[in-house]
């Protein structure tokens, strides 16, 4: 008798961690997910056209997969004022230009603050 109940218990919690795992996987294989949806569900934002660059820095970018990841990149970093950035997936390189003084410091921290791992090359 106790083995039987304990093999209920073991099934109805073995149901629940599937059911939660199945509920949190769709995203992902619709193509929502914040990374390797295998779609395109980040939408990229128009770089600004810069007055004048200053300078143009290169970053390494690590741990994009999918060209969902390089939108996130990309518009995170042209998000910052004054940069107008171009990400590379193939090269795991993101191309900065800029129209004011911005340290690698604070393009490393955007890059890094989405989980990603940066450092100007």
């Amino acid at each position: 008798m106790s083995s039987t109940i304990s093999t209920i218990i073991i099934v109805i919690i073995l149901v629940v961690v599937l059911f939660f795992a199945i509920k949190n996987s769709i995203p992902h294989f619709k193509g929502q997910g914040a990374c390797c949806g295998g779609g395109d569900s980040e939408k990229a934002i128009k770089p600004k056209k810069l007055d004048k660059v200053i300078a143009t820095k290169t970053l390494h970018v690590e741990g994009m997969r999918c060209n969902n990841c390089r939108i996130r990149v990309q518009n995170k970093l042209n998000g910052i004022e004054g940069v107008n950035a171009k990400v590379n997936l193939e090269k795991k390189t993101a191309t900065v230009q800029l129209g004011r003084d911005i340290s690698d410091e604070e393009l490393i921290t955007a890059v890094c603050s989405m989980g990603y791992e940066a450092k100007v090359l």
